[in-house]
């Protein structure tokens, strides 16, 4: 295949970390779609591919993670706790120039303000004081442990190859990774994903037009004809999804309703989950990656800088998803998720250093949107209050996930306590319906 390239951090943080993470993640998941073992016959056209969705009727789940851990203190404002400006000298904003949450608390980052037209709405919402059951501030460990999410136990599976464990077995589509040529860690384990860069750049090397494909096809149908399963199923799945996203390319695709995405990776990978849902493939378990948010320094001003210039691309990308997915917004459920917070305090050099407690971003048709969601009172701000000078976690994040899961995209109560061990007896929060 064409599209196996490393992901590599696209900004200096001076965190030799974060780097590390990321070469570790290359690493472990290099191969991209060769650990495909979903069977789909190579001839079959993505008109048809949606027999394997006929046993999946719950939304879309599309997490977004956010590398290199998001400062959400930055992006949902808490002005109204009075030690907020007191903490941060540097970069702290002041409330005049915040956008309005209808919140006395919290106030939103105006370069994140394209997706106020969703919040007001009710189609997007926030979760703040959100993570781990402990924190861990090392990139490397703490993304490993979150995708895992299985702490306390010996488990080394994924918890969205755990998740698709607990389904019938769909298309070749039905977990995939967009706009990276390697699955995240959250897929490790014996059940099928799809991992590309993009759906008109997935395509053998060689097959550059119809006549080559075709002829690709029939020989590397041949050779794997007589072949045991473990080897034939996943050559077969790869055929199939390769004649899938030829047609695909072949239609081409106009965003709609208007939507214009932004130039760049993340705007691409919207725009192509996007697309798969609306083209009935079987998706139902989307991952795309956003990086670059280790602001240790020259985090910028509320005008412009790193933090500015990531949130307006962040908050374009999502508003062009939503407006052109439209009412196929009503089956998807769309999450944020970062390894962690950063620290309260800001330091010396115009940045934030490695926190605890962080900030998701929800958004659906049936999330609980319009809302700052807390579990119980906000932590605060005050020294006492603080966690080794961290934003204290109120909200496990897999209580989020299980919560999700179960409201909109079918789980047992079962199922979200094997898929999270130890969960039971956690609540989950109130963020869908």
């Amino acid at each position: 295949m064409n599209e196996l390239e490393p992901v590599v951090a696209t900004k200096a943080c001076g965190c030799p970390d974060y780097d590390r993470a990321l070469s570790r993640r290359s690493f472990l998941k290099r191969a991209g779609i060769a650990g495909l073992v979903a069977g789909i016959a190579s001839e079959t056209a993505f008109t048809q591919l949606a027999f394997g969705a006929g046993a999946y009727t719950g939304d879309v789940l599309v997490v977004l993670s956010l590398r290199g851990g998001m400062d959400g203190l930055q992006v949902v404002v808490p002005t109204g706790d009075p030690d907020y400006l007191n903490w941060r000298t540097h970069v702290g904003i002041p409330q005049s120039t915040l956008l309005s949450l209808n919140d006395t608390m919290f106030g939103l980052h105006p370069a994140f303000g394209a997706i106020k037209p969703l919040y007001d709405s009710g189609l997007l919402g926030f979760v703040h004081a959100v993570g781990m059951s402990e924190p861990n501030r090392s990139h490397f460990s703490a993304m490993e442990e979150m995708e895992r999410a299985a702490p306390g136990t010996s488990l080394r599976t994924g918890w969205i190859d755990r998740v698709i464990g607990r389904r019938t077995e769909g298309t070749v589509f039905q977990a995939m990774q967009v706009g990276s040529g390697m699955a995240s860690t959250a897929f490790i384990g014996p059940e099928p994903e799809l991992a590309m860069w993009s759906v008109d750049g997935f395509d053998l090397s060689g097959a550059w037009d119809a006549t080559e494909r075709q002829r690709w096809d029939k020989v590397l149908n041949a050779l794997y004809a007589g072949s045991p399963t473990m080897l034939g199923k996943p050559a077969r799945a790869v055929l199939g999804a390769l004649a899938t996203t030829a047609q695909m390319k072949d239609l081409g695709y106009t965003p709609a309703n208007g939507a214009v995405y932004p130039d760049g990776d993340l705007g691409n990978a919207l725009k192509d989950v996007a697309r798969l849902i609306k083209q009935g493939v079987g998706l139902e378990v989307a991952a795309v990656d956003y990086g670059d948010w280790d602001m240790h320094a020259d985090m910028g001003t509320v005008d412009a800088g790193w933090m500015h210039d990531h949130l307006t691309e962040l908050g374009a990308a999502l508003f062009a998803f939503a407006t052109d997915l439209g009412s196929d917004m009503d089956k998807v459920t769309f999450t944020t998720l970062t390894e962690f917070g950063r620290r309260v305090e800001d330091n010396g050099s115009g940045g934030t250093d490695h926190g605890y407690g962080q900030l998701v971003t929800l958004m659906g048709g049936n999330i609980k949107g319009g809302a700052v969601h807390l579990n119980g009172a906000w932590p605060t701000l005050a020294e006492s209050a603080l966690l080794d000078g961290d934003l204290r976690a109120t909200t496990d994040y897999r209580a989020l996930l299980s919560a999700l899961l179960q409201k909109r995209c079918g789980a047992s109560t079962s199922d979200v306590n094997s898929i999270f061990p130890g969960i039971g007896g956690i609540p989950l929060p109130d963020v869908a319906n």
